[in-house]
C-alpha cells in the first residue's frame, strides 16, 4: 500500500514538474538569483506582532527583524541579540537590559533612517501592544494576540528608557517565563522613528504593510498569492560580529543581583546563528499552495526550499540525491478540541465519549505515517516539564455510548468538525483526520459534518466562536511549558483566539500562574502535572500527537536549520553553485 501511495505521489509531482518547467521559462530571471523559498499561503501582515499563524511569522519575523534575545536553535537556550546583556533583580521583577550598538535599520524606498537602533525602539515597540493608549495600539485593528493570551500586558508595570543603550522593564509579578517570551518569533522591534514619520503622514497602518526592522533582508514587493521579495540586507549587524564588541561591556548600574548572562564573548555560535555574511542578495518567497507542486518546484530547482512537505512526499525527497530532508523531534501538539461554550460541549462527560470514541493510534498511522509520537497531554517529550505517565485517553466505543446516552444525547445527533484549509507540522492532513474521525463517531451513533473555509475566514470564524469542535494544533514559540498550557487553554487566552476549545477553568488558571511564581524546575514539573490530571478529568480538548518538523532544501542550499521554536530562519544561509 506504502508503495503504491508513494508512486502516485511521484506521478504526481512528476506531472507538475512538466508545468512548473513551462513556467520556469518565463521566469527564469526571477529566480536565477538569491534563495528561493516555496512557501505555503500568504502572511496575513508584515508585523508578527498582530498574527500567531506560522505563515506570517516565516515571512517575517527571523527574515525582516530582530529581537532583544533569540534562541539558540540547537540547545534551547537563550542568547543575546539586540540586547547584548541583561541583568534581573534578586526578586525577579526588574530586568536591566543592555542594547547592542552600530545596528542601522533598513533603508527603503519608502523609508530612510536618520540614526541606529536605541532605546526608543524598545519603548516603541513593547509600549504598541501592552498600552492601549499608544498611538500605534490601534493601529491595524489593534489585536496583538500572543502577548494578550499570556495576559503579558497585564503583569507589566514599567518600562523605562535609563539612556540610549539601556532599558528597565519591571514587572508586577514574578513570572520566570517573561525573557523566553521576549525571544520569541512575536516580540520584535520595529522602527519608533518610520513610526513618526507615518504618522505625521497620516498613514499609520504602513507600518505593518511596508515594514522596516534590522534584520537580514528588507522587504521589496508583495503580490498576493504570487510571491514576496527581500533584498538583502547590506548592513546588517550580525554580518561583522566578530569584528568588535561594540561597547558590550559597558556596566550596568550597580545594584542589580541576580540571574546574569555575561555576553562578553559575544560570536556567532553564542548567538546561535550561521555567519551572516552571505553572498545571498535576495530572497523570494514563492506562494505555492499545493504541496505536491511546492515539490515538483524544488526538484527542477525553480524553489531552493520548501515549506511542510507532505508526509507521503518524505521518502521521495529522501531517494533524491540532490535533495536534504533535515528533521528534528517538534516542539508542537496537534489537538481536536471542542467548544466548551457550546453545548453539550459545555458537558465534560459529553466530551468525554467523544474523546474514547477515536482510536489515536490509527489517526497517527494513517495522517503522519509514522513521523509523530501519540501524545498524552500538551507538552512534547522535548520538555523538561513531560510526563510520560501522563493519563491518556483510550479506544472504547461501548463506554462512550453509554456515556452520551447518560448525557442524554440520542442517536443521529449532529456535530461539526472543524478541519484546517492549510498544512501544519502538527496537522499535516486536518481533512483526512476529520474524515477518520466522522468514521469514527458514526459507530457511537453521531453524525459529524466537516467545515472548512479559506485560512483567513477559518481563523476569523473559529474567534468567534462558531465551531463545536476543531482539529488544529500549536507550535511552541519558545521551550518554556507555560508557552503551551497558556496560550492553548487560559482564560485570558479566549478573546485572543488561541484557546480553541473557549475554555475557562479557575483552577487550571490558578495551577499555571502559581508555575510561573518560581524558577525551581523541579517545583514547576510538580505544579504542570497537576495541570495535566486536570486536563485529562475535563477534557477541554484532545492531544492527539507530537509530529517532527521537517525541512527540504535543495543541496547547494548551505546554513539552513530547522528552527524549534517557529519561523524559519534565512540569515546567514548561503546558495552555492
Amino acid at each position: 500500500m506504502l508503495a503504491s501511495m508513494l508512486k502516485r505521489v511521484a506521478v504526481c509531482a512528476l506531472t507538475a514538474v512538466c508545468v512548473v518547467s513551462c513556467a520556469k521559462q518565463n521566469k527564469q530571471p526571477f529566480y536565477s538569483t538569491g534563495v528561493v523559498y516555496c512557501s505555503e499561503s500568504n502572511p496575513v501582515t508584515f508585523n508578527p506582532q498582530l498574527d500567531t499563524s506560522s505563515t506570517t511569522s516565516d515571512a517575517t519575523s527571523h527574515q525582516l527583524y530582530d529581537r532583544l534575545l533569540d534562541f539558540d536553535p540547537d540547545s534551547g537556550r537563550i542568547v543575546p541579540s539586540l540586547a547584548s546583556s541583561w541583568l534581573v533583580s534578586d526578586d525577579g521583577l526588574t530586568y536591566a537590559f543592555q542594547l547592542r550598538r552600530d545596528v542601522e535599520f533598513h533603508n527603503t524606498d519608502y523609508f530612510t533612517p536618520s540614526r541606529n537602533f536605541n532605546a526608543s525602539d524598545v519603548l516603541f515597540s513593547i509600549n504598541r501592544w501592552r498600552l492601549p493608549t499608544h498611538p500605534f495600539h490601534n493601529v491595524s485593528n489593534g489585536s496583538y494576540p500572543y502577548f494578550e493570551s499570556l495576559g503579558l500586558a497585564d503583569n507589566i508595570a514599567n518600562v523605562e528608557r535609563v539612556n540610549g543603550y539601556r532599558v528597565e522593564i519591571t514587572l508586577k509579578r514574578r513570572d520566570s517565563s517573561f525573557l523566553a517570551n521576549l525571544a520569541t518569533d512575536f516580540s520584535v522591534i520595529l522602527s519608533q522613528e518610520y513610526g513618526s514619520q507615518l504618522f505625521k503622514e497620516g498613514n499609520p497602518s504602513q507600518i505593518d504593510q511596508l515594514p522596516v526592522g534590522t534584520g537580514p533582508y528588507k522587504f521589496e514587493s508583495f503580490r498576493k498569492d504570487s510571491y514576496i521579495k527581500y533584498l538583502h540586507h547590506e548592513n546588517y549587524w550580525r554580518r561583522d560580529i566578530n569584528a568588535s564588541a561594540n561597547g558590550l561591556t559597558e556596566n550596568i548600574d550597580e545594584g542589580m543581583e541576580g540571574n546574569t548572562e555575561d555576553n562578553t564573548k559575544d560570536n556567532n555560535e553564542e548567538l546561535g546563528v550561521a555567519n551572516a555574511d552571505t553572498s545571498v542578495k535576495q530572497l523570494i518567497f514563492d506562494i505555492t499552495p499545493r504541496s505536491s507542486l511546492r515539490l515538483a518546484k524544488l526538484m527542477t530547482g525553480e524553489c531552493d526550499a520548501t515549506a511542510f512537505p507532505a508526509q507521503t512526499e518524505l521518502e521521495v525527497i529522501r531517494n533524491r540525491e540532490d535533495l536534504t530532508l533535515a528533521e528534528k523531534p517538534g516542539l508542537n501538539i496537534g489537538f481536536w478540541a471542542f467548544n466548551t461554550q457550546r453545548a453539550p460541549f459545555d458537558n465534560p462527560n459529553v466530551r468525554r465519549a467523544l474523546a474514547i470514541a477515536i482510536d489515536k493510534n490509527t489517526l497517527l498511522e494513517a495522517v503522519y505515517f509514522d513521523s509523530a509520537s501519540r501524545a498524552k497531554s500538551l507538552l512534547p517529550a522535548a520538555s523538561w516539564a513531560y510526563q510520560n505517565d501522563a493519563d491518556d485517553t483510550a479506544y472504547n466505543p461501548v463506554l462512550a455510548r453509554r456515556l452520551l446516552a447518560e448525557a442524554g444525547i440520542e442517536p443521529g445527533f449532529s456535530m461539526t468538525i472543524w478541519a484546517m484549509p492549510v498544512e501544519r507540522a502538527y496537522n499535516p492532513n486536518a481533512m483526512k483526520m476529520a474524515e477518520l474521525i466522522q468514521r469514527y463517531l458514526r459507530e457511537v451513533g453521531v453524525e459529524a459534518n466537516i467545515v472548512t473555509y479559506d485560512w483567513k475566514t477559518f481563523r476569523r470564524h473559529l474567534q468567534e466562536g462558531l465551531h463545536d469542535s476543531v482539529l488544529i494544533g500549536w507550535s511552541a514559540d519558545n521551550g518554556d511549558p507555560d508557552n503551551f498550557y497558556r496560550p492553548l487553554l487560559s482564560c485570558g487566552a479566549i478573546p485572543s483566539g488561541t484557546n480553541r476549545a473557549m475554555w475557562c477553568d479557575k483552577d487550571y488558571d490558578r495551577l499555571i500562574n502559581e508555575a510561573l511564581k518560581t524558577e525551581d524546575l523541579d517545583k514547576r514539573r510538580a505544579i504542570y502535572h497537576q495541570v495535566n490530571r486536570l486536563m485529562f478529568e475535563r477534557l477541554p480538548l484532545v492531544p492527539i500527537a507530537h509530529a517532527y518538523r521537517y525541512q527540504a532544501y535543495r543541496n547547494e542550499v548551505k546554513g539552513m536549520t530547522i528552527n524549534p521554536f517557529g519561523g524559519v530562519r534565512f540569515g546567514g544561509v548561503e546558495k552555492v553553485l
